[in-house]
C-alpha cells in the first residue's frame, strides 16, 4: 500500500512503535487482538487498528502539498477536510480557508473565489453539481481532489447498479457530506433513497410488504429520496450501498434483512430484485470496528475513544464500547482536565458532559480512535493520564513489556 508523507506534528514515536510491533508479525492486519502497554500500576489496552486511514492520509498529504506548491495563492477547502478539530485547525493555520461548514452553510461567498485560486475537495468527496459549478467558474480542482478512493468505489458500484436498472438504498446520514455526494453521484443512473438505520429499513420493507401506505412512506422519508423516486416502481429492483463511515455490521444487517424480505416476496427469483453489494464496505471502517469488538473481549475499567465530535466513524466506535463499559468520547487531551475530571461528548444528544472521579480505582483503560484522529493525539491522551500517577513507567519501559492479548 502506498506510503504518504504525513507532517511530524501528527506522528508519535510511541504509537509508531506499537504499530511496528504488531505489523512485524501481522502485516496484513488479520489479527484483531488488542495490544497492552504496561505503565506500572496503569495499563492501556490499545485496539489493533485505529487512527489515520488510507483516505485520510491521502487527504492530509494533498492538502499540505497544495500549500507548499502554491505560494502566494489563496487556497480553499469546500468544507472540513476531515472530521478532526486538530487537523482542521492546523490547516487554517496554514492559510487554508473553508468555503462551507459541514452542514453546507456558506462561510465564504462564491463571488470572492476566482479561477486563480486553489479549491481542495475534501476526503468525503462532493456532489456532481458542485464540481460542475467549479468548472463553470474556471476553477481547476482535480489536482487537489482528496476524495477517498473507497468513497469513489461506492460511486462506481452505484453506477454499475444503475446501468443494470437497480435503484439504490443508501445507508447513511442524509446531512453528512459523504452521503450527499454519494446521493448526487447515484442519481446519474438510478433513483435513490437514504435510510439511517435498521428502524428505517423496517419502515421501507413495511411498504414493500404492503403494511403501510405510499403516503405514509413518503411522509416519513420526505426530503431523503430523489425527485422522481416512486416507491411503487423504484423499490422493485434495489441495491444497498453505504456511507463508508457507518457501522459496517449494521449495513450488512440491513442488506441481509431487506434481502430476506425480497426472498419472501419474490421467491426463487428474488436475486433479480436485490443486488449483492457487500463489496461497498470500507476496509478501514471494518478494521477499526472489528478491532474494537475484539478489544472489548478483554477486561478494563473504562474506555476512551478519541476523535472529532462530528466524526461518524468515531461515534460508531463509541457505540460499540458503550455496550460493554463506561466510555468517554473526547476530541483530544484537553478534555482530560485532571485526575478526577473529564469532559466528554454524548453524540446522541450532542451535548458535553462532565464526569468526576473517572480514574478512581482505575487500573486498565481501553483506548482507540477514529479514522481521522492523528497518532499524536492518542499519544497526548496517554501521556496526560499517565502523568497523574506517581509511580509510572516511561514509554520506553512500557514498550519493553508490550504484549498481545488473548
Amino acid at each position: 500500500m502506498k506510503r504518504f508523507k504525513i507532517p511530524e506534528i501528527y506522528q508519535s514515536t510511541l504509537i509508531k512503535s506499537v504499530h511496528a510491533f504488531r505489523d512485524k508479525t501481522d502485516p496484513r492486519k488479520k489479527d484483531f487482538r488488542a495490544t497492552e502497554l504496561h505503565f506500572g500500576t496503569l495499563s492501556f489496552i490499545i485496539a489493533r487498528s485505529f487512527g489515520f486511514c488510507y483516505g485520510v492520509e491521502n487527504a492530509v498529504e494533498r492538502s499540505y502539498r497544495a500549500v507548499t506548491e502554491n505560494p502566494g495563492k489563496k487556497i480553499y477547502l469546500l468544507s472540513q477536510m476531515i472530521h478532526n478539530p486538530d487537523v482542521n485547525h492546523d490547516l487554517i493555520s496554514q492559510g487554508i480557508r473553508f468555503i462551507m461548514d459541514t452542514s453546507g452553510n456558506q462561510l465564504i461567498p462564491w463571488s470572492e473565489i476566482t479561477s486563480d485560486d486553489i479549491v481542495i475537495i475534501p476526503a468525503f468527496g462532493t456532489s456532481i453539481e458542485t464540481k460542475e459549478f467549479l468548472t463553470s467558474k474556471g476553477i481547476e480542482f482535480k489536482t487537489y481532489d482528496t476524495t477517498c478512493p473507497f468513497v469513489t468505489r461506492v460511486w462506481k458500484r452505484a453506477e454499475q447498479l444503475g446501468m443494470k436498472d437497480y435503484n439504490l438504498i443508501i445507508h447513511g446520514k442524509y446531512n453528512h457530506e459523504e452521503t450527499k455526494a454519494t446521493f448526487s453521484h447515484s442519481l446519474q443512473n438510478a433513483e435513490a433513497i437514504v435510510i439511517k438505520d435498521m428502524a428505517e429499513a423496517q419502515i421501507l420493507v413495511n411498504f414493500v410488504q404492503g403494511k403501510i401506505t405510499k403516503e405514509e412512506f413518503i411522509n416519513h422519508f420526505d426530503g431523503r429520496f430523489s425527485s422522481n423516486f416512486d416507491p411503487e416502481i423504484h423499490l422493485e429492483r434495489v441495491g444497498v450501498i453505504n456511507q463508508t463511515t457507518m457501522l459496517a455490521t449494521e449495513t450488512a444487517e440491513i442488506a441481509q434483512f431487506i434481502s430476506e424480505v425480497y426472498k419472501e416476496k419474490y421467491g426463487e427469483k428474488y436475486k433479480e430484485h436485490i443486488a449483492d453489494t457487500r463489496d461497498t464496505l470500507c476496509y478501514a471502517t471494518n478494521e477499526n470496528q472489528d478491532s474494537t469488538t475484539e478489544m472489548l473481549k478483554n477486561k478494563a475499567d473504562i474506555a476512551i475513544v478519541v476523535g472529532g465530535y462530528n466524526s461518524s466513524n468515531t461515534s460508531h466506535l463509541v457505540e460499540l464500547c458503550e455496550e460493554e463499559l463506561p466510555t468517554y468520547y473526547i476530541a483530544n487531551e484537553s478534555e482530560v482536565k485532571s485526575q478526577s475530571e473529564i469532559h466528554h461528548y454524548n453524540f446522541r444528544t450532542k451535548e458535553m458532559h462532565t464526569t468526576m472521579d473517572f480514574l478512581k480505582d482505575c487500573e486498565k483503560i481501553m483506548i482507540t480512535s477514529g479514522a481521522s484522529c492523528p497518532d499524536s493525539v492518542i499519544n497526548k491522551v496517554i501521556e496526560k493520564i499517565t502523568g497523574f500517577y506517581s509511580e509510572i513507567a516511561s514509554n520506553e519501559e512500557a514498550l519493553k513489556n508490550i504484549q498481545i492479548l488473548g
